[in-house]
């Protein structure tokens, strides 16, 4: 929060070079899910209060309800890399380079959310993974989430501030974040082992900083209840065990597009 709260004031008091910060500024607030993901776990913080508040709030920069994705992340642990179970395979991995372009681009992530956004807006909340008794708190926060969304498209007549300090940034942040996410499961067995259906990928401390110890993915997806601020001694004891890794992001994208542009 420090980082962004820097970077935004930085941008908005329109320093040299300003500009230069706009992707830095979508980094850092794209990489907001990792929060609003370790939210839905109840381990970020002391406070399930606390946490609470945090996933709404990343929910409303990334266009994300917290409560639907709560229950769509906790399908996705419950079902991971299952066919016709795991709902984050409800959209196909990239499977050409033209396909992992229009991917990494994020557009079908804003496009799929504004949908989501409509629909659940409209009282539509009929997922399998979503329980009977929550779709009315589901569609209330959408409806919420909506209003926010309306009140700041109409603070645009009177200052661009929302536009350089949100819109663009997150519109240019997040393709890394799409290929951080591409490395947890792409290409992973479709099986029910977490040590093959899932990747841990080698990285610098900046990403496991930003990423809140996501690149540990093996190790959250076998001990999901295991604090994040505990994954890397988690990691020292399960590290002979792993069976898919990777040694970073570059070297995860370059193996991905190999198999896919190979003849």
């Amino acid at each position: 929060m420090g980082l962004i709260a820097v970077c935004s004031a930085l941008i908005a008091s329109g320093v040299p070079g300003w500009w230069l910060l706009l992707p830095v500024q979508g980094v850092l607030l794209v990489f907001l899910f990792t929060l609003e993901h370790e939210a839905t776990h109840q381990t970020p913080f002391r406070s399930a209060w606390l946490n609470e508040s945090a996933g709404h709030a990343c929910g409303v920069v990334l266009v994300l309800p917290f409560l639907w994705f709560r229950y769509f992340h906790l399908a996705h642990h419950r079902w991971t890399n299952i066919p016709a179970k795991d709902p984050e395979l409800d959209g196909p991995k990239p499977g050409n380079l033209r396909s992992w372009l229009w991917h990494v681009s994020g557009l079908p992530y804003w496009i799929s959310a504004l949908k989501l956004l409509v629909r659940l807006v409209r009282g539509v909340a009929e997922e399998d993974f979503m329980p009977t008794g929550a779709r009315g708190r589901v569609v209330a926060e959408a409806r919420v989430l909506a209003v926010v969304y309306l009140a700041l498209a109409f603070s645009l007549l009177w200052s661009p501030v929302v536009l350089w300090l949100w819109v663009i940034p997150v519109l240019l942040g997040q393709p890394f974040l799409r290929l951080y996410l591409l490395a947890e499961h792409g290409d992973c067995p479709f099986v029910s082992n977490m040590f093959e259906n899932t990747r841990t990928t080698f990285t610098t401390g900046i990403i496991r900083f930003l990423a809140w110890n996501m690149p540990y993915h093996v190790e959250h997806h076998v001990a999901p209840n295991v604090p994040f601020h505990l994954l890397p001694e988690l990691h020292r004891t399960m590290r002979d065990q792993l069976k898919v890794t990777a040694n970073g992001y570059a070297a995860f994208t370059r193996a991905y597009l190999d198999r896919r542009l190979r003849p």
